[in-house]
C-alpha cells in the first residue's frame, strides 16, 4: 500500500509490498551524476551475473530512512551487484551505546583507507530519547568525528531535478559549506561577573598574547570561543570553481565579513584562487554575464533574499560552516523538500586523495516511522538516498579504477555503475 504524493513520486512502506517510487515521465534524472532510474525487471537480473562492487564503507541508521534504504538494497542493488567487499558499520544508538562508541572510531578509520562511503541518516539522541532508549549517555552527532577523521574540507550540497517535474529552481544551484570550524566546535561556560580572556599560545614557542578580553559585569553570562581553521580553503575553491565550470553556474561567495571582519580572509582566499586559475575560463563561457563580468561577494543577508528570487537557478553559493547549513537549508525549501538536495562532505587523505562520504540532507523522518510501526499508510520521497548510494558507489568504482587504470575488470565495472 502506498500514498502517491502530489510530485508523482511516492514509495511504499507495507512490509509485504514492493518498493515502488514513480513519476510523470517514468524516468527521473540525475542532475548530478546523468544517471537514469527506470523500473526493472527482477527476473532478468537474478539470471544475470552480478557485478562486483568496489570496496566501499557502508554506515547504517535507523528509523525511516533505514527501512528505505534497505528496500532500495534489495531491490534496486543485490539483485545486479555483489556487495560482499562492502564494510558495514551501524551507527544506530543502540550500536553506538553498546560499544562505547567503539563503532564511530572504526567507521571513522575505515573510511579513512577505503575513501568511499554512504550514510544512512542517523539520530543524536536528545536527553529525553537517551531515557527513552536507555541509552548510557547522550552521544554526540557523528558527523563531527567524521570531517574530522576525514580531513573535511566542504559539504556539496546541490539541488536534485527530475525530468518532467518542474520543482522550485529550473536548473541547478550548487553550495559548497566548508565542512569545519564556526560554532559547531565551540567551547562554552555559564559564568557570572569577572574578566574572560582569550590568549593564544604559538606552537613555535613564540611569546603567547591575548585574542581578545572583556570584562563581564551581568551576574549570568554564557561565553562562546570557537575558530576557522582556513588551510583548506584553497582546496575548497577549486573544487567550488570546478564543479561551477562543470555544471556551468555562476559562483558567489557568502560571507558577513562587513560586520564579522575576520571572514575577511575567507573571501580574499576564494577570490585569489579565482584570479589566478578560474577567471579567464568563466569568462570564456559567459558565466560571468549575470555577475557583471566577476567572481561577486554576496552579503549572508542579501543571499537569503536572493536564493528566494533567483528560481531560475543556475548559480552556485561558497560559505562558511553555519552560514552554508542555514541557507542550504532555504534551499531546500524553495526547491520543496529536503529531500530533492544532495549532502557529500569532502576530504583528502594523507596521500591527497579525496575522501568523498554521501548521505541525503534529512534526517531519519521519524514521523512517518512512527506511523509505519502504527500500521498507517507512508509516503516517503527517496531521491536524496538514491542520490547518496548511487554518489558513493561511483565514487568508489572512480577510486578502483584510479588504482587500476589499465585493469579490464575495473574499466567494466566503473562504466556499469556510470552507467
Amino acid at each position: 500500500s502506498g500514498v502517491a504524493s502530489k510530485n508523482g513520486l511516492y514509495a511504499t512502506s507495507s512490509t509485504s509490498a514492493p518498493l515502488m517510487f514513480r513519476s510523470s515521465t517514468s524516468i527521473l534524472t540525475s542532475s548530478q551524476f546523468g544517471s537514469r532510474f527506470q523500473s526493472t525487471d527482477a527476473d532478468a537480473a537474478a539470471a544475470a551475473p552480478k557485478v562486483k562492487a568496489p570496496p566501499m564503507v557502508y554506515i547504517s541508521g535507523e528509523e525511516m530512512t533505514h527501512y528505505t534504504t534497505q528496500l532500495l538494497l534489495q531491490q534496486w542493488v543485490e539483485p545486479y551487484f555483489d556487495t560482499s567487499s562492502w564494510e558495514k558499520y551501524d551507527l544506530s544508538c543502540k550500536s553506538r551505546d553498546d560499544t562505547d562508541d567503539q563503532v564511530l572510531s572504526d567507521a571513522v578509520e575505515a573510511g579513512k583507507r577505503v575513501g568511499a562511503i554512504f550514510k544512512e541518516p542517523t539520530i543524536t539522541p536528545s536527553a529525553i530519547q537517551v531515557q527513552e532508549m536507555g541509552l548510557k549517555k547522550a552521544w554526540g552527532s557523528p558527523n563531527g568525528a567524521m570531517r574530522r577523521g576525514w580531513n573535511g574540507i566542504t559539504i556539496s550540497r546541490d539541488t536534485i531535478h527530475i525530468e518532467g517535474i518542474e520543482l522550485g529552481y529550473k536548473n541547478q544551484v550548487l553550495f559548497e559549506r566548508h565542512a569545519v570550524g564556526g560554532e559547531y566546535g565551540a567551547g562554552w561556560n555559564e559564568v557570572g561577573a569577572g574578566t574572560l580572556l582569550t590568549t593564544y599560545i604559538p606552537k613555535d614557542g613564540g611569546a603567547p598574547f591575548v585574542v581578545d578580553k572583556r570584562d563581564l559585569t551581568d551576574n549570568h553570562n554564557v561565553c562562546v570561543v570557537y575558530h576557522n581553521p582556513y588551510d583548506n580553503v584553497r582546496d575548497l575553491a577549486h573544487l567550488f570553481f570546478n564543479r561551477c565550470l562543470d555544471a556551468k553556474v555562476t559562483p558567489y561567495i557568502v560571507t558577513k565579513k562587513t560586520v564579522f571582519k575576520w571572514q575577511e580572509g575567507f573571501w580574499a582566499t576564494m577570490k585569489k584562487v579565482f584570479d589566478e586559475s578560474y577567471k579567464d575560463e568563466f569568462l570564456k563561457q559567459g558565466l560571468l554575464d549575470r555577475s557583471g563580468g566577476d567572481l561577486q561577494h554576496l552579503i549572508s543577508d542579501a543571499a537569503t533574499m536572493q536564493l528566494i528570487r533567483w528560481t531560475d537557478g543556475g548559480f552556485g553559493m561558497a560559505a562558511h560552516n553555519y552560514d552554508g547549513d542555514m541557507l542550504t537549508d532555504q534551499i531546500a525549501q524553495v526547491h520543496r523538500s529536503p529531500g530533492f538536495i544532495t549532502s557529500n562532505l569532502v576530504g583528502k587523505s594523507d596521500d591527497g586523495s579525496l575522501i568523498k562520504e554521501f548521505e541525503a540532507s534529512h534526517g531519519t523522518v521519524t514521523d512517518l516511522w512512527l506511523d509505519h510501526l502504527a500500521g498507517k499508510e507512508t509516503s516517503l520521497n527517496p531521491l536524496g538516498l538514491v542520490e547518496a548510494l548511487l554518489g558513493a558507489m561511483a565514487h568508489s568504482a572512480q577510486l578502483e579504477l584510479d588504482t587500476n587504470p589499465k585493469d579490464a575488470e575495473a574499466k567494466k565495472v566503473h562504466a556499469f555503475v556510470s552507467n
